[in-house]
């Protein structure tokens, strides 16, 4: 998000620094950070396209069109995500992060500063304090601060000291570990042009096509969970019984190496409200609103600001004072809608796609949305496939469901009227007759009072007969 923001600022001649904490990620040796490939929709595309980079980044992703889900049993089935013509990207996070820096460094009106560290911000006077790679302090002055420094942000712990700054953070109870499936005979080992899930109700396994014909897999599941794990045996036991048929493409040795490298890691929700700090500091990205990754909008959501700041820039002449209030304005909404939604995309991923009525509902709005495009609109499509705000989109799904739980019932109930009707109508007398016979039963039961001797026996001989005649 920092470079894109960066790219965008240089368009319009200011004059721009990145500092960032990491050394340069194109020449080192080892990178560290988070590797869940990202997935790249149409908010963020809009982003790179304003700034000329979509063809470039577009051509080093791979399609997938759909989910394919993988069943305890190993039957496999395909979730269209919309139309044939729309589909996500599987993009490397590592890729991406080097084309940007690449671009953003042809402005001759941005310099970066690799291996600066942010120590202290003021954003009440413009001035940060950074610590260079030959330890020396430096106060620099600018007239507007952006923190793009992700989740832990250290611009936002400054602001989160200004009144009336609502702050708040939740990790979630599970966790992430990276595994990997290898090529197999120099092709890819599964369908390629899918997102793969393996949903286990509480916790799942997914797999992201790259470049090189590997997978790069995800699982998500309880920290509790992984405490169970200890051995190899466990973990190929616990595989074995929950994802049988990935231990063949990743291979027993390579799970069990890749399971035990690195520990599982945390993810965090945040949100925070105001965004800006009077016309001198801005937040945007994960520092803004980060946001697990389920939905796959993390990205896509911060890229989006780096647009709608812009077209606000546009909007007000460049005039800070106004920009800044009003990107508070418009994002704080939306992100805060997106990143419910991408808690609840969790819950569906890893559980609802197991339900036959689930699947049903889905078909149903997808039916809708054919014959009434512009009033049926699956969530899916408003969120990744337009520019629609997310607290929008929110909104309209919650009266689609409304509408469509309230026509389901009116047609299931015109059934079943109908039903009795036609069974009224239309049977043969004695059917009928037969069919009533059960209410005569619990009649006549109801209104006879019964004396129970001693021999259950003689009771039962004294009933039956009676029952037989009437």
């Amino acid at each position: 998000v920092g470079s894109l923001n960066a790219c965008f600022l240089a368009k319009r001649n200011f004059q721009v620094d990145i500092y960032e904490a990491r050394e340069d990620i194109r020449v080192a040796t080892f990178t560290r950070g988070r590797s869940i490939n990202l997935a790249l929709s149409h908010r963020g595309r809009q982003a790179l396209k304003a700034v000329g980079l979509e063809e470039q980044i577009v051509s080093q992703g791979i399609p997938m069109k759909a989910r394919m889900i993988h069943s305890l049993s190993g039957k496999k089935s395909a979730i269209p995500y919309g139309t044939r013509s729309q589909y996500i990207l599987s993009i490397s996070r590592e890729s991406l992060s080097k084309d940007l820096l690449t671009a953003v460094e042809k402005y001759p009106n941005v310099k970066v500063h690799f291996g600066h560290k942010l120590l202290k911000c003021n954003p009440e006077e413009g001035m940060i304090t950074v610590l260079g790679s030959d330890k020396v302090l430096k106060d620099v002055t600018y007239d507007l601060i952006v923190g793009c420094d992700g989740a832990y942000s250290t611009v936002r712990t400054y602001l989160i000291k200004k009144p009336r700054f609502d702050y708040s953070q939740k990790y979630i109870p599970h966790g992430y570990m990276e595994l990997t499936i290898p090529p197999k005979h120099g092709d890819f080992a599964m369908e390629p042009n899918y997102l793969h899930i393996w949903p286990r109700n509480t916790f799942m396994m997914i797999a992201l096509p790259n470049m090189n014909k590997s997978f790069t897999c995800t699982l998500f599941m309880p920290f509790e969970e992984y405490e169970k794990l200890l051995t190899s045996n466990d973990v190929l036991d616990f595989f074995q019984k929950y994802f049988p048929d990935a231990i063949p493409l990743i291979g027993e040795t390579a799970l069990v190496q890749d399971f035990f490298l690195l520990p599982a890691q945390p993810l965090i929700s945040v949100k925070c409200s105001s965004f800006h700090f009077k016309s001198h500091c801005v937040l945007m990205g994960d520092a803004a609103h980060a946001i697990v990754p389920f939905l796959g909008q993390g990205m896509n959501a911060g890229f989006e600001d780096c647009l709608v700041f812009d077209e606000l820039m546009d909007k007000f002449n460049n005039d800070l004072s106004l920009c800044l209030p009003a990107f508070s304005r418009l994002r704080i909404p939306d992100n805060h809608a997106i990143s419910d939604l991408s808690m609840y995309n969790y819950i569906e991923m890893r559980a609802h796609v197991n339900s036959r009525w689930f699947i049903f509902q889905k078909n149903i709005v997808r039916f809708l949305h054919a014959i009434m495009p512009s009033t049926f609109i699956p969530l899916y499509t408003m969120v990744v496939f337009s520019r629609m705000r997310y607290h929008e989109a929110v909104l309209h799904w919650h009266w689609q469901k409304k509408v469509i739980n309230k026509g389901l019932f009116f047609l299931g109930s015109l059934t079943a009227i109908g039903s009795t009707y036609l069974l009224m109508h239309y049977l043969p007398p004695r059917l009928l007759d037969s069919l009533r016979r059960p209410w005569d039963w619990i009649t006549y039961f109801w209104n006879t009072e019964y004396y129970f001797p001693t021999n259950s026996m003689e009771a039962l001989s004294r009933q039956v007969p009676v029952l037989l005649s009437k």
